[in-house]
């Protein structure tokens, strides 16, 4: 018997797709405060599964050089530039010791403008000023303008600024929309939950490329098959970690069963916002949004729109039982109206 959300709503998978007996479901979850940009994750998953190479164009959007995911490109990290004026956050050095950096008599010393004592002959003597900036404590400098050097210097003419870094990558949906309109079965529900493409049975229809609500699935130009994220079904089904996971450097991605994945994230938000960082939120964690959610999920520290994510996803199947109705009403009525058009003519 299908369960009643086989289309929309709160869901496991894989024993919905007919696995008996099957594991914990599986997935990915993208820490983003942690990310550096590194692309060991995009340089891991084309070696590992043998993806055509990619992203040698200048894109002109910072570091990104694959631009967003492709055919060829499974794992994709964004790099988001956000100049803002300085103090838009936390101010530098909050938190720090209210009392002074060093003592004069610390400063004197290391300005070398204290009494000689004899341990450091032939140094010349420092500078009166060089003790009082120490003594001073820290000074904010603003983070590198855009301008170029010389023009516009001081602390007021720069700005602050960050990059939002994100390695995304297939959202495995509850619900996937790509697997629902596939003619052929070549795509398919794994034991572990996620969705992965037979390449072998593809035809090329790419009826599930405008089905995913996330853009992510494509054609590869040469061969018209669609490709994406397979989560490394070759690994997992071995016990062992995706590839992309596997060579992160800091741990942005993260795999594992997917309630516990939940539950660290939920854990690392609270410690985001008890720093300072209320921005952090949880994007495609939630099993009742418009995909029943996902699995792979991320941290963000803006909304979902910064990082071309949509904010509201819904599976686009979600309103088939209602279309088919629909339809089938439509088509009852037609043949009313014939059958009375008939019998009025007839008679």
């Amino acid at each position: 018997m299908p369960d009643a959300n086989s289309l929309y709503g709160p869901l496991d998978p894989a024993p919905d797709a007919g696995w008996v007996s099957a594991p914990p479901r599986m997935g990915f979850f993208t820490d983003t405060s942690v990310c550096i940009g590194c692309k060991a994750c995009e340089v891991a998953c084309k070696e590992w599964n043998g993806v055509p190479d990619s992203g040698f164009d200048l894109l002109g959007m910072s570091y990104d050089n694959t631009g967003a995911l492709t055919a060829n490109s499974w794992r994709h990290v964004a790099f988001i530039e956000q100049p803002r004026p300085a103090g838009h956050r936390t101010p530098p050095f909050a938190g720090d010791p209210t009392g002074p950096a060093t003592s004069p008599a610390s400063a004197a010393a290391g300005a070398v403008t204290a009494a000689d004592t004899g341990t450091n002959p032939g140094l010349p003597p420092g500078r009166p000023e060089a003790a009082a900036l120490m003594a001073a404590g820290p000074e904010f400098l603003g983070m590198p303008g855009a301008r170029p050097p010389g023009r516009g210097t001081g602390a007021q003419s720069r700005t602050d600024f960050r990059w939002l870094m994100m390695s995304d990558v297939c959202k495995h949906c509850t619900h996937a929309a790509c697997l629902d309109v596939c003619p052929t079965g070549s795509l398919f529900r794994t034991e572990f939950g996620t969705v992965v493409v037979q390449e072998d049975i593809c035809n090329g229809c790419g009826y599930c490329i405008s089905a995913c609500p996330y853009g992510v699935i494509d054609q590869r130009k040469d061969d018209g098959r669609a490709w994406k994220c397979t989560l490394c079904y070759d690994r997992i089904g071995a016990g062992m970690t995706p590839a992309c996971a596997q060579a992160c450097p800091t741990e942005s991605i993260q795999y594992g069963p997917l309630d516990e994945l939940r539950e660290r994230a939920a854990r690392r938000v609270t410690a985001l916002h008890e720093r300072g960082v209320p921005e952090a939120r949880l994007y495609g964690h939630d099993p009742t949004d418009g995909v029943g959610g996902d699995g792979a999920f991320f941290l963000l520290l803006d909304s979902p729109e910064v990082y071309g994510l949509p904010p509201d996803p819904v599976v686009t199947t979600r309103d088939l039982p209602k279309m088919w109705k629909r339809a089938g009403l439509a088509a009852l009525a037609m043949a009313a109206a014939a059958v009375a058009a008939f019998a009025g003519g007839s008679s």
